[in-house]
């Protein structure tokens, strides 16, 4: 079991997989910190607020607060602005995957129409045919 285990983490594809999560995971943090401290307080200022993840709606009478946080520890709370947060933050990096995935398929389509077809082999008794006619060329 354990050399089944070797060839599995040998393999090329479970390195590949490996270090696309690693970059994934690293680059969930820039999408994050790109909607959290530069997008969303634009949209907060537009729509009247620094702090666009602050908006909620208390349902519960007990909640008092002015900050999300704080909110949540007094009782329930509808936290929209945190929820469109997180959307937009998903939807940015859905759509630089989707160009990223676009950009790859074109370049192999590109890569395709630069390669010259190979001819296809001809079946095994032409391909005997074509040798015997060679070697009685030769004599």
């Amino acid at each position: 079991m354990i050399k089944e285990f070797q060839e599995f983490i040998s393999k090329g594809n479970v390195m590949d997989l490996a270090v696309g999560v690693i970059i994934g995971g690293a680059f969930g943090l820039i999408v994050s910190s790109l909607v959290a401290d530069i997008i969303m307080p634009i949209v907060g200022a537009i729509f009247g607020g620094f702090d666009f993840s602050n908006y909620f709606l208390p349902l519960s009478s007990n909640v008092t607060a002015s900050s999300l946080d704080e909110a949540r520890k007094q009782g329930a709370v509808f936290a929209y602005g945190n929820f469109l947060t997180v959307l937009i933050n998903f939807l940015i990096l859905a759509w630089i995957i989707f160009l990223m995935v676009k950009g790859v398929n074109s370049m192999r389509r590109r890569l395709a129409k630069e390669k010259p077809a190979e001819p296809e082999a001809p079946p095994a008794d032409v391909a005997l045919l074509t040798e015997i006619r060679d070697l009685l060329a030769k004599k």
